[in-house]
């Protein structure tokens, strides 16, 4: 079955919040739009909040816990599926690494340049915040 059946990715996808509500991004060095939010694909037998963690914990040395999720999509243009997820800044200190040069965390009215479909997760994660805060 395996041989017949056509193979797609697990991606996760994270909306992190500071103390202030302020969201992360990163600089990404691979990527058009240079700014996004932090992300990447699942390993064989991880949990998607656990690959989040990881993923984010490897491109940059930030810790964070993921708590709630918010969205799961699908890319039309290629066999994957993405989860997002809202969660905390928990600590760690940020190491550049060869997938992200430059971290920072943004208000709604300071983002940088993002795709719209970033945009819109960012949008939904303050939407689903205690009191729009």
């Amino acid at each position: 079955m395996r041989c017949s059946q056509e193979q797609f990715l697990i991606g996760v996808t994270g909306i992190i919040f500071n103390h202030k509500n302020e969201v992360l991004l990163f600089k990404h060095v691979y990527r058009s739009h240079s700014w996004s939010l932090p992300g990447g694909y699942m390993k064989s037998g991880e949990h998607p909040r656990e690959a989040l963690e990881r993923e984010i914990k490897e491109e940059s040395g930030l810790v964070v816990s993921v708590d709630k999720q918010l969205k799961t999509r699908t890319d039309r243009d290629s066999p994957r599926l993405d989860i997002c997820y809202i969660g905390v800044l928990v600590g760690g200190e940020f190491a550049s690494s060869s997938e992200v040069s430059e971290f920072g965390f943004f208000t709604l009215s300071t983002l940088p340049l993002l795709r719209k479909n970033q945009v819109f997760l960012i949008h939904e994660a303050f939407n689903s915040l205690p009191l729009n805060s």
